[in-house]
């Protein structure tokens, strides 16, 4: 079996060193880049399966670097940073890191959290590899083999979360999720993030969803949490 590959970016020589360390002794093969703009330029030769991207780089920031990440494919992203920030977290999962670790940190966290984040797409992938993961409502279609979001019959942009997200919540029409419900299906029992990303996921969601059609609508169910509600004329 092939290794997992993973590629390190961080402007601390140091923590790229020592993540190497553990993640080589876990039998992880690392590629190390040293600022945004260097890790895009390994990315397409690494292939990696999982990325660890520091926030605060020279040349570019971790921010810009995971939305370029992104819009070259599905890879997983665990953003690290020495801050703390309620919005960091949010902002990171916005352009959609899969997962947030808070420098300093203890490596064998970070071990535990990328075979979560592994184990997570590795679970996905299997799942879509077995049947077509797409559902539709009128004027909607989410199609999670392709990550592609359909609004009116045209593909609209939305980070892998967000599509998650909707599809779980359309797989399940009418039925009331709380915040920290939908944190455990959608990002994983091991997120340890703050429940208000679900908000701002929801958002955004409804930015690109609102006035769309009158059969379904993402709702708000008040002190309780979120459910995609389908009129009975459109079941």
């Amino acid at each position: 079996m092939d290794k997992v590959k993973i590629l390190i970016v961080d402007d601390d020589r140091n923590i790229c060193e020592l993540l190497r360390l553990y993640l080589e002794k876990e039998g992880y093969e690392t590629t190390l880049a040293y600022d945004g703009q260097q890790a895009l330029e390994v990315f397409a030769d690494a292939k990696p399966n999982l990325v660890l991207l520091d926030v605060m780089m020279p040349r570019m920031d971790g921010w810009e670097t995971c939305r370029r990440i992104r819009a070259l494919g599905n890879v997983p992203v665990i953003m690290l940073t020495a801050k703390g920030e309620t919005f960091d977290k949010v902002l990171g999962l916005e352009l959609g890191a899969d997962d947030y670790i808070v420098k300093p940190f203890d490596t064998k966290e970070v071990v535990a959290r990328i075979k979560a984040v592994l184990r997570r797409y590795t679970s996905n992938s299997g799942t879509a590899e077995e049947e077509n993961k797409v559902i539709s409502f009128d004027q909607l279609s989410v199609d999670l083999t392709r990550y592609e979001l359909k609004v009116g019959g045209k593909v609209v942009d939305a980070p892998p979360k967000e599509l998650e997200l909707l599809y779980f919540l359309a797989s399940h029409p009418n039925r009331v999720f709380n915040r920290d419900q939908l944190l455990d299906e959608v990002w994983g029992f091991e997120y340890y993030g703050d429940s208000r990303t679900i908000d701002v996921h929801v958002k955004r969601l409804r930015e690109k969803l609102e006035g769309v059609s009158d059969q379904w609508s993402l709702k708000t169910v008040w002190s309780v949490g979120y459910k995609f509600e389908v009129k009975d004329s459109a079941s």
